[in-house]
């Protein structure tokens, strides 16, 4: 059971966006597996971070065209989750 909660978070994202919403709105973004639903992906960051886990969306984000020469190809595909916490709760992903 607890790989499987290693295999559902990916890693963390860290954009300006990202880092703007934890301060602002106590909220996490995290890449995650494409197979992952809102509940595991909630059950995941409570126990992996030991937090409360308040709301959970999630984005599939589509592949960018890349273009080598004249030939091309797509990235892959990947799902991204916004976790919201619970009031007061913090998760330091700087650590380390």
């Amino acid at each position: 059971m607890d790989r499987k909660r290693f295999r559902v978070i990916k890693r963390p994202l860290f954009t300006e966006k990202s880092t703007r919403m934890q301060d602002q709105q106590n909220q996490y973004v995290f890449a995650v597996d494409m197979n992952a639903n809102k509940h595991e992906i909630a059950d995941a960051v409570g126990k992996l971070f030991s937090v409360s886990v308040k709301n959970v969306r999630t984005q599939n984000q589509m592949g960018k065209v890349r273009k080598m020469g004249r030939f091309s190809g797509r990235a892959p595909s990947w799902k991204k989750a916004i976790v919201t916490l619970a009031e007061g709760e913090t998760i330091d992903l700087y650590e380390g």
